[in-house]
């Protein structure tokens, strides 16, 4: 399927809610994703690499950090319009989400949420144009789900600190300029720093042999005694509260991100299920197989739905970290679904890379994983409706 045939379902006619600029944005997208992502992106994920080129394009498109006011280099964008895109995105590939989630989300968003003027003028501009790019330090190789365990620290050493520790699964890290790191001080007070590549003793270790997210460049962050001026420390935020700001950021993207991906699945199995001829008819024309069919369209258009909401509750300010659980969870969990009734329709065509089911079913077995597990999400809506925390 080397040509782009993809025909983004809509069963409950969401466009209808949707602004002119909002489409407009989605349609930009969505057309540079059929262009510039789908004839290359199988080769690229046969072959575990980062297509790098793609960077100018996301960043020409206003997809680092679009939510930003002008002046720190975004475009003032709605929550919509954000969501939008990262669902055309992750259309194309899980992994090219991650690298524009990522810059935005996880490293400009803090920066601008908690930083210094300064250090809004140095970095932000040069992030949103893609010519810095940026990654997120808070997973450790034994702290995921419970990041206040962390080990890595700075202590005080004049007009600088000394940072030393590790983190680990962090996408961009290869090739990353900057690192936002979240780590403890001498108090024990959880702190945002910024790193800059080649600073002394910090190293970024490729992550090699994955089977998931292969597009993706993912790495370790290792600090050896690394010098960080104090100007690089995140002034406005202490504790837990900042690195899980950003999550819920992040986890945003990911609901509308995922959902693309399911979009994707659904329209190559429809489209297959009307040419695969079995028996001398369609195989569309079977019951088990429009069964698969309509539950997938069903539960993409649940995902749509809630998706467009929390969208529109984040717009007015009234959206809380238990909703954006919710809605990560449930659009991975229903694109997971999705993607596996789709290789099963497309039977074994559906494990080559002439169709993108194999690749996004793969992509979505780290995506479930990462930025909040599945588990940890059902226990963030157990402790929201209980007021009962069962973490502890």
């Amino acid at each position: 399927m080397s040509k782009d045939q993809f025909r983004s379902p809509d069963y409950y006619q969401l466009d209808d809610l949707l602004g002119e600029e909002h489409k407009l944005v989605r349609s930009t997208v969505r057309q540079w994703v059929s262009r510039e992502v789908i004839p290359i992106i199988e080769t690229s994920a046969q072959r575990s690499e980062f297509p790098r080129q793609l960077l100018k394009g996301l960043a020409e498109m206003g997809c680092f950090g679009p939510t930003l006011p002008p002046e720190y280099g975004g475009s003032g964008a709605d929550y919509l319009t954000y969501g939008l895109i990262m669902q055309e995105l992750e259309r194309g590939d899980s992994g090219i989400r991650s690298t524009a989630s990522v810059q935005g989300s996880l490293v400009m968003h803090p920066i601008f949420s908690f930083g210094s003027e300064a250090q809004k003028q140095k970095y932000l501009p040069r992030l949103a144009a893609g010519t810095l790019m940026g990654c997120f330090g808070l997973t450790e190789p034994d702290f995921g789900s419970n990041p206040g365990g962390m080990l890595t620290r700075f202590t005080a050493a004049g007009d600088h600190v000394v940072l030393q520790g590790s983190k680990m699964w962090i996408s961009n890290a290869p090739f990353a300029d900057i690192a936002l790191v979240w780590a403890k001080d001498e108090q024990d007070h959880i702190r945002g720093l910024i790193v800059e590549r080649g600073m002394e003793g910090f190293t970024t270790p490729e992550t090699r042999g994955k089977w998931s997210l292969r597009t993706s460049a993912t790495g370790e962050l290792v600090f050896d005694r690394v010098k960080v001026p104090r100007e690089n420390i995140l002034p406005g935020v202490s504790g837990l509260k900042g690195p899980l700001s950003c999550l819920d950021a992040a986890r945003y993207g990911i609901a509308w991100g995922v959902t693309g991906a399911a979009m994707d699945c659904y329209d190559a199995a429809l489209r297959y299920a009307r040419e695969r001829i079995q028996f001398d008819r369609p195989i569309a024309g079977f019951q088990l197989v429009q069964k698969k069919l309509a539950e997938m369209i069903t539960e993409i258009t649940k995902a749509q739905l809630m998706n467009w909401r929390l969208g529109v509750l984040k717009n007015e300010g009234k959206v809380t970290p238990a909703q954006i659980s919710m809605a990560k969870r449930n659009a991975c969990q229903m694109a997971l679904a999705v993607a596996r009734e789709a290789r099963q329709i497309l039977g074994a065509m559906g494990i080559t890379g002439e169709y993108p089911v194999m690749r996004h079913l793969m992509n979505l077995e780290s995506v479930i994983t990462y930025e909040g597990t599945h588990d940890i999400h059902l226990l963030i809506t157990g402790q929201d409706i209980t007021g009962i925390s069962a973490f502890k």
